[in-house]
């Protein structure tokens, strides 16, 4: 089963400074409907103006996953990390028994994110944070895994039976992802268009995937993908 989630269907506000839509039930978007997709529960596409951002805020138990889009963004924490994350690498921070953390949009032009919350395995742990650079040609034709909690080589680690994935098609392509059993699988193209089975997908829609063995995309325009695949 696949569920064609429409971008125009999705909740938000507009902060000026922030333009939020959110995939999921959060802050003032209450929808019972739209509560997680299995161990998923939050996915919001943020638009950041220059010079703007959040400011000192706190998390616990959560694992929070950012994929830049466009331009960058610059985080930092209570814990003394800093770091700057650019379009299309990813930032990983595991808010465990509690965490205080600012990400602001210091650069001269518009940042666009995807920032990704997982329900942790397990409640707890001392917080952390890293990021790393994922080379969009690297993943060109193929998904490649970005975080995982299942043991994935040269990804950045999170607490939760997840993966969290990127993929790069041209035009044309097509490329074949396998699911586990009983898993839950949730897409958005950050650019592009594409068909997922047949069913077409535009830039920003999202696409709930539930029971199925495999799923098979093919770009109709050049497209940039991020899967997550999480348990029930």
């Amino acid at each position: 089963m696949i569920e064609l989630r429409p971008y125009d269907s999705l909740g938000g506000a507009n902060h000026g400074w922030l333009d939020a839509k959110h995939h999921f039930a959060f802050a003032g978007y209450h929808d019972p409907a739209r509560m997680g997709w299995g161990a998923l529960r939050v996915w919001n596409d943020d638009t950041i103006q220059a010079n703007t951002g959040f400011p000192p805020h706190s998390h616990a138990d959560m694992e929070i996953i950012t994929y830049v889009r466009d331009g960058a963004i610059s985080h930092q924490d209570n814990l003394g990390n800093r770091g700057r994350t650019e379009a299309g690498d990813v930032q990983v921070m595991s808010a465990g028994s509690g965490i205080q953390h600012a990400e602001y949009n210091l650069e001269a032009q518009t940042t666009r994110i995807f920032q990704i919350w997982i329900i942790p395995d397990q409640r707890g742990g001392a917080p952390t944070w890293g990021a790393k650079p994922f080379p969009k040609g690297d993943r060109a034709g193929r998904f490649v895994v970005l975080a995982s909690g299942k043991g994935d080589e040269d990804t950045l680690p999170i607490r939760a039976d997840a993966r969290v994935l990127g993929l790069t098609l041209a035009a044309g392509e097509s490329a074949e992802y396998v699911f586990g059993d009983n898993r839950y699988g949730y897409l958005v193209p950050a650019k592009g268009v594409v068909e997922i089975d047949g069913l077409r997908v535009q830039a920003r829609d999202g696409a709930a995937i539930r029971d199925q063995a495999s799923i098979r995309v093919t770009a109709l325009e050049d497209a940039e993908l991020v899967l997550v695949d999480t348990a029930p």
